[in-house]
């Protein structure tokens, strides 16, 4: 790793790590791998692995295998309809770039995954087959979006930060609001979101205080919902 003299956004010019290729690379895959958007359904997988008794009123629904139409409607919220939203607005012209590389491409994705999520958490909640915690878990990943669509007239905001600080915030959660014995996979999200960090940086994609403020964002609001729906 070498340095470089770069501009920042303010125009300051000062001295930053070149990193290689190969680093850049690795980053890259890291960042697709631990993509905010695959994030829901590992917290569903993770959920009914652990503790599928808390879900046993979505395994009446399954057809072909155990929660197959909880993965599948978890799937379309977070991975389908965003998808879709992007390439959408891609190819009308609306974001130059799927990347949302900046704060004006962000708005309408921030615009589209706040009506999915709400419209996950309320009809979670209104079914009632979910435990709280799980519905509570969406209401959240709700608030993080709506607060970093607010923070977006300012700054850009990490989303990957903001999606793997409210894993962490979710497990705090289920650690202090459930009494659950969750170190173990506590101690491995943060080694993750640390990596996950990492390579955002390595990429340049976001400053330190942008990676901080999305793991704020993330854990506080995973705290806030727990208080509101489990309190």
């Amino acid at each position: 790793m070498q340095e470089q003299a770069v501009l920042d956004r303010n125009g300051n010019l000062h001295a930053a790590p070149e990193f290689s290729p190969v680093m850049r690379s690795l980053a890259q895959i890291i960042s697709y791998l631990t993509h905010p958007l695959f994030i829901p359904l590992l917290v569903t997988f993770l959920v009914l692995q652990s503790i599928p008794e808390y879900m046993v009123a979505f395994k009446s629904l399954s057809k072909r295998f155990a929660f197959d139409m909880l993965y599948f409607r978890v799937a379309i919220i977070s991975i389908g309809f965003p998808v879709l939203t992007m390439l959408l607005a891609k190819a009308l012209k609306f974001v130059s770039s799927i990347y949302m590389k900046t704060q004006r491409d962000r708005i309408i994705p921030y615009v589209a995954m706040i009506t999915y999520y709400f419209w996950a958490f309320y009809t979670f909640l209104q079914e009632g087959r979910a435990p709280k915690f799980y519905t509570a878990f969406f209401l959240g990943v709700f608030l993080s979006i709506s607060i970093s669509f607010i923070s977006n007239n300012f700054i850009k905001t990490s989303m990957h930060t903001v999606g793997w600080g409210g894993v962490i915030g979710f497990l705090l959660s289920l650690m202090w609001g459930m009494h659950m014995n969750v170190s173990v996979p506590l101690l491995i999200t943060f080694f993750v979101a640390g990596i996950v960090a990492t390579a955002r940086m390595v990429l340049e994609a976001h400053t330190p205080r942008e990676i901080y403020i999305g793991f704020l964002i993330g854990i506080v609001s995973q705290l806030a919902s727990c208080w509101i729906l489990v309190k």
